[in-house]
């Protein structure tokens, strides 16, 4: 009988990889993990790595020892990390042939760690399996690219493309100005095809030098490890290229910010059949509850679509992101788009979650948010006609400290995504806001140093 492990073995073998890159996800969407030649690679059949990679927040600090010891163990020990044959890809831009390979963690008892976020994300699939159920999701990927600085002080700019230029103005899907970065993006499309990565249309976003990436629907996981070496793989490209990519929520004063779309819909395991239409070809109660339960938990657990106090950015008045959970149909002025389709193609794309999100949590929690609303019912609100950007119903939080505080009181997250997690995800966005208030800015520097 072939195993798991020799069908990984022949993979490696059979690109000649002679260098693996082992990678687990931390809360922010940091890779972290160990690069090893192959043979001790497949000697050791997986890695160990200590358990407190997981509380460390985005600028490597950790959380206060208080709850750092309440949720590990004081002897920071390891858990273990093992190999997910399905999350094998090369890493077309190296030197040497080299592989990705995402792994999956555990602990001395083989119980899956609670704080992973791609255990997080199979948590929520296994509740969708047990109702015999599988979701389907579509994500957009929206993204700057930017000139080089190495000052974080300075404000960032659009890079120069093939004309000598910089862009000015808006420029939304623009053929040419998308034209103006090809060869950044014939590698990019060349990577990701020896990646097997899922990649759609590219689009010009509304701001310079803004772009999006979109995939094609398919399983959550898998879509989650493919956006994971999305971002690295944009990361390399742009270095190649001599510009710099980012995937911020909202880097560029006055201009729109990059969100991760997400399509979701859930289709019947044994038929196929998308539960969110009727045999009529209308919207089905299942859909309705769905839409329900993004309207209702969203606000609750708002913290793992916008993890960062940037995220809050992108939720200003008078912004091109819908600050709201509406939901209406072919309307992009509400949170909860349902986009024209076939009855077996019906879908609600959540507008909301940032790119900066963490794409095995944001997939969860999005998928989490609409599983309680069918299982437990809950009916939306009356859909937007309209323009909805003025919508105050079901007001989201408008800032990290207010968005934590309600995550924070959520019966539901605790219930279904468990206690330990929610505490930690609260911990360690907490420790970089903390981080975050000791910086002075240049706007107290510009506005307060002479004037107070």
């Amino acid at each position: 009988m072939t195993t798991k492990l020799d069908q990984l073995t022949s993979w490696l073998k059979e690109r000649k990889i002679t260098e693996v890159e082992c990678l687990i996800s931390d809360l922010t969407g940091i890779a972290r993990g160990k690069i090893a030649p192959t043979n001790k690679f497949l000697d050791e059949k997986g890695m160990r790595l200590p358990e407190s990679v997981l509380l460390q927040t985005v600028t490597g600090d950790y959380v206060d020892d208080d709850i750092y010891y309440e949720l590990l163990d004081e002897a920071d020990i390891d858990m273990f990390c093992r190999p997910d044959q399905n999350a094998t890809f090369v890493v077309p831009w190296a030197l040497e042939p080299t592989a990705m390979v995402i792994h999956d963690t555990f602990d001395k008892q083989g119980n899956p760690i609670e704080l992973s976020p791609r255990n997080v994300l199979k948590k929520v699939l296994k509740m969708y399996a047990d109702k015999g159920w599988q979701p389907i999701v579509a994500p957009e990927m929206e993204f700057y690219l930017t000139k080089r600085c190495a000052d974080p002080d300075f404000p960032l700019e659009a890079p120069v493309g093939r004309s000598g230029r910089p862009e000015v103005g808006r420029q939304s899907f623009s053929i040419d100005a998308a034209n103006e970065f090809d060869p950044l993006f014939e590698d990019v499309y060349d990577w990701c095809e020896a990646q097997n990565l899922d990649l759609d249309t590219l689009i010009h976003e509304d701001g310079p030098a803004q772009m999006e990436i979109n995939f094609r629907h398919g399983d959550a996981l898998h879509l989650a490890d493919q956006i994971t070496v999305f971002k690295r793989t944009m990361r390399e490209a742009a270095l190649k290229h001599d510009v710099a990519v980012t995937f911020m929520a909202k880097p560029i004063t006055d201009q729109p910010g990059s969100a991760m779309h997400i399509h979701q819909s859930v289709v019947d395991i044994k038929t196929g059949k998308n539960l969110f239409s009727n045999a009529d070809g209308t919207m089905s109660e299942l859909f309705l509850h769905h839409i329900g339960g993004l309207q209702k938990f969203i606000p609750e657990l708002l913290p793992l679509f916008a993890p960062n106090v940037n995220s809050f950015r992108r939720f200003l008045p008078d912004t091109s992101a819908p600050v709201n959970v509406e939901w209406g149909e072919e309307n992009r002025t509400v949170g909860l788009r349902v986009p024209e389709a076939s009855p077996q193609n019906r879908r609600v794309e959540n507008r909301l979650a940032g790119a900066d999100a963490n794409p095995y949590l944001v997939l969860a929690a999005s998928l989490l948010c609409g599983f309680i609303g069918m299982v437990e019912g809950i009916k939306p609100g009356a859909p937007v006609k309209g323009r909805g950007y003025e919508r105050r119903n079901l007001r989201l939080p408008v800032t990290i400290e207010s968005a934590l505080e309600r995550m924070e009181a959520c019966k539901e997250g605790e219930k279904y995504l468990g206690e330990r997690f929610m505490r930690a995800y609260v911990a360690v966005k907490r420790a970089e806001h903390e981080n975050f208030k000791r910086v002075i800015s240049s706007w107290e520097r510009e506005f307060l140093l002479l004037s107070v």
